[in-house]
């Protein structure tokens, strides 16, 4: 509590009497069983006494010492942690303007905006979780007791090692091997289902996921002139991918056109995302519960592309050309598609077409042709489960 809160004033005329200073301040008044005693602190030494009118001057330095006796070392203690306090605080608000700096500093570096927030939200948990971030020894302390996996501990050092390097800090960074593990496929009735649940601009989000096989950050930002007619070019492509186009299905191109234009941006300001996934998550809770399937809650904006991936590639069997659609600058990152399709063990949908018109359908839906029947005069096509 303030001095100023308790009507407290400088009084030049006494002295304390722990240590004979002269800067005695007006502490508020202590209630007695019939007369307000006057509290005073010393700005000196922070000890804190009461005036006794009724006892002499020697009585009087006895009584207040012993009407303060508990209250002294109190105060001592609340000082001492007061200072402490503070002296936490001002690491802290000087740590975040530190983080502030190398923001600015990546901003000028040209790096991506989601990049900038992706450091911006470790510096912060980290600070946030007790680490002094200009001390390694500190840092390297909160990672260890952080409870989270060995891949997110991994992005922590190497967030953190850029911060370092760019304070001058020399450290020695601590061995998280990043562990990569092949993605988890869903079927693609289970993608359906989600699509189907939701209202149209999250509906339209995720079917344009599941055909393009894009990013939701490269989603997120596509504008209104990204798209002509049933063409859709992914501009702002993330974490040095190649930019490329996608030929849009029509039932897609209906889903898009049906969107407001309210804003240059298909789906909207690019600081929604964030809310855009909450409130994916949210649903996809209640229908993974709704048809007791805990399978849905699996699914991120992330699984569409490793499934489009797999299915492009178990379509295909060309690696260089599911390179080129996901936009990978090294094949590398591509091959762990071809290791979650198990071809010979492939189930698939059969469906038969007479007409141009039902067969243009079918190829629309995503079926391939396998052969045509002449005694029943049919077109066999299929597609993977």
């Amino acid at each position: 509590m303030q001095l100023s809160e308790l009507g407290g004033g400088e009084e030049a005329s006494r002295e304390c009497p722990n240590c004979h200073g002269k800067r005695i301040w007006r502490d508020g008044l202590r209630e007695t069983r019939n007369v307000s005693v006057q509290r005073f602190l010393c700005r000196e030494c922070s000890y804190r006494f009461s005036e006794s009118p009724s006892l002499s001057a020697d009585s009087f330095n006895i009584a207040a010492r012993q009407v303060c006796v508990a209250l002294r070392g109190a105060k001592n203690l609340a000082t001492a942690t007061e200072t402490k306090t503070v002296a936490g605080d001002l690491e802290k608000e000087d740590a975040k303007g530190k983080i502030i700096e190398y923001l600015w500093h990546l901003n000028k570096e040209g790096r991506k905006p989601l990049t900038i927030q992706g450091r911006h939200k470790v510096l912060t948990r980290l600070l946030k979780h007790g680490a002094d971030l200009l001390n390694p020894e500190s840092v390297k302390e909160t990672i260890a007791k952080e409870n989270v996996c060995i891949n997110t501990k991994a992005l922590y050092v190497a967030c953190y090692d850029g911060f370092a390097k760019w304070l001058g800090i020399q450290w020695q960074p601590p061995h998280y091997k990043a562990q990569r593990k092949l993605p988890w496929l869903p079927t693609e009735s289970e993608l359906d289902q989600l699509i189907a649940c939701y209202k149209k601009k999250m509906a339209a989000f995720l079917q344009t996921l599941k055909e393009t096989m894009a990013r939701c950050g490269e989603i997120w930002q596509l504008k209104w002139t990204d798209l002509n007619g049933n063409i859709l070019t992914v501009n702002n492509p993330e974490k040095g991918s190649n930019p490329r186009q996608f030929k849009l299905s029509d039932k897609l191109v209906a889903m898009l056109n049906n969107l407001p234009k309210q804003d240059l941006r298909i789906f909207g300001p690019t600081k929604c995302l964030n809310n855009f996934r909450t409130n994916f998550a949210r649903r996809r809770k209640r229908l993974a519960k709704t048809l007791q399937n805990p399978r849905l809650n699996q699914i991120t904006f992330h699984t569409f592309r490793h499934w489009g991936a797999s299915m492009l590639y178990a379509k295909t069997k060309n690696v260089l050309y599911v390179k080129q659609q996901l936009g990978h600058r090294y094949i590398e990152n591509t091959m762990v598609y071809t290791q979650l399709i198990n071809f010979e063990a492939d189930e698939y949908h059969v469906a038969y077409a007479k007409t141009l018109e039902e067969e243009g359908k079918l190829v629309e839906s995503g079926f391939e042709y396998v052969r045509y029947a002449e005694g029943e005069q049919v077109a066999i096509y299929r597609k993977r489960k």
